[in-house]
């Protein structure tokens, strides 16, 4: 009963705080999920129950998904000890955990020159920023040179490999589920 209790008060937190962060008034917000304004502050403060056919409206409405106005607020859930994970020429540290809700791996790349660079395709894009050294993405026909303070943000369906270009390059990169399964478990079973 009191983890319902405690959940109860974060959910009523989080439609507060996103409606106060979008300078709404209650009268606005109603208005976009269809709810009386005393029916909503009520909500807010605790002296109305909260029914999901009420929140599915006001989450739509503060432009956020049923399941993040709910998600835990555990501590274990803040702190993530990444391990690195070696692969020829390449260190991973996987910096978000694994089924992330919003469908993204981030991770932190140290390549070095010895990679070997293997062009791969598949649906989605990619995103990298270059934290030290210079990145040699291999983008179709083209060699883009990446320095160090730059990103670079691509189509995978054009066949594209990242590595190191005159010693080590460290990356801050986001993969989709797609980018994730080609470059960071190819090979594995």
């Amino acid at each position: 009963m009191t983890q319902e209790v405690d959940l109860d008060a974060v959910v009523r937190r989080r439609i507060r705080g996103l409606r106060l962060a979008r300078g709404w008034s209650l009268d606005a917000l109603a208005a976009r999920c269809r709810l009386s304004p005393s029916n909503l502050s009520r909500i807010e403060t605790g002296h109305r129950r909260i029914a999901l056919d009420q929140l599915v409206p006001i989450a739509r409405a503060l432009g956020t998904t049923l399941d993040q106005l709910v998600e835990s607020t555990e501590d274990d859930d803040v702190v993530i000890r990444p391990l690195p994970c070696d692969h020829p020429g390449m260190t991973v540290w996987l910096l978000s955990r694994e089924r992330s809700l919003h469908g993204v791996t981030v991770a932190k790349m140290r390549i070095t020159p010895d990679r070997p660079l293997e062009p791969q395709a598949h649906p989605g894009r990619e995103w990298f920023t270059v934290l030290s050294g210079t990145a040699r993405l291999l983008l179709g026909e083209r060699t883009v040179l990446v320095p160090a303070g730059d990103a670079a943000e691509f189509s995978t369906m054009t066949p594209h490999a990242v590595g190191a270009h005159d010693g080590p390059v460290e990356l801050l990169t986001i993969f989709d589920h797609d980018g994730e399964r080609s470059h960071l478990h190819a090979g594995q079973t």
